[in-house]
């Protein structure tokens, strides 16, 4: 897979990109990641990319010559075909499914907005999709590309040493991820869960998926409706609803 992101601080994403998974996937050509300056893609000797908004404001807009010119030169022939994503807070929330779902693609381009946005013009007749990563504002598009270059990496085979290790992540089965241990088996007091060192495999899993259904429930309840459970898992989180009530379940007596 490709991801081609077109930013104005190409030097500030670039260590990111050359470290641990992202690296190491590179190197083993399961992704390449282009960065592209649309300074290179000014005509003036100032390479200027930004300009005053008309009616007035306080901060800078991004031109969009050199937006489309960069988009363009670098796509050529595919420009109808890849995803064009400016990163934007006005644009849909990413999340899993959606990671999911660009993981899809052969190609992304990725446009980083700075200073006060982008022309509208590039919102409006080169980008497919906006993305943002939450509800707040950013000095730039990058940190976003990033998170999103990370998030789709990590879902192509053979990128991560564990093949179910994405599956096993937070939001990827629409709940947060149960809690996890390493040795000492005991640190300071504190011990390891019991189950965990059981070598049941069975109860284990079972421990896990409860926990992951009660770490959810108390900290983002908001996603238990994403997720098929099954009836044994319906009837736990009813219970696990009730103790957090202070009721006693039925099966308690």
């Amino acid at each position: 897979m490709q991801f081609d992101v077109f930013t104005l601080i190409p030097e500030a994403v670039q260590a990111y990109l050359a470290s641990s998974i992202l690296g190491r996937a590179q190197a083993r050509g399961l992704i390449r990641i282009r960065l592209h300056n649309p300074r290179d893609y000014t005509h003036d000797r100032h390479r200027t990319t930004d300009d005053v908004p008309y009616g007035g404001g306080g901060s800078m807009v991004m031109k969009p010559e050199p937006i489309f010119e960069a988009v363009e030169a670098v796509l050529g022939d595919e420009i109808g075909s890849v995803p064009v994503i400016l990163l934007t807070p006005q644009g849909r929330v990413f999340d899993q499914p959606l990671a999911a779902g660009l993981a899809a693609y052969p190609r992304l381009a990725l446009v980083c907005g700075r200073y006060e946005g982008v022309d509208e013009r590039v919102r409006q007749h080169l980008a497919s999709l906006e993305i943002s990563i939450g509800d707040y504002v950013l000095t730039g598009g990058e940190i976003p590309a990033l998170a999103i270059i990370d998030a789709i990496t990590r879902l192509l085979p053979g990128v991560l040493g564990d093949a179910d290790g994405a599956a096993d992540d937070s939001h990827a089965a629409g709940l947060l991820e149960y809690p996890h241990y390493t040795r000492p088996a005991e640190f300071r007091g504190w011990a390891v869960p019991d189950v965990l060192t059981s070598g049941d495999h069975g109860k284990i899993a079972g421990w896990r998926r409860e926990q992951s259904l009660r770490r959810t429930l108390e900290r983002r309840p908001d996603l238990l409706g994403r997720d098929e459970l099954t009836a044994a898992e319906r009837r736990l989180l009813d219970r696990l609803k009730e103790q957090a009530l202070g009721k006693p379940s039925e099966s308690d007596g």
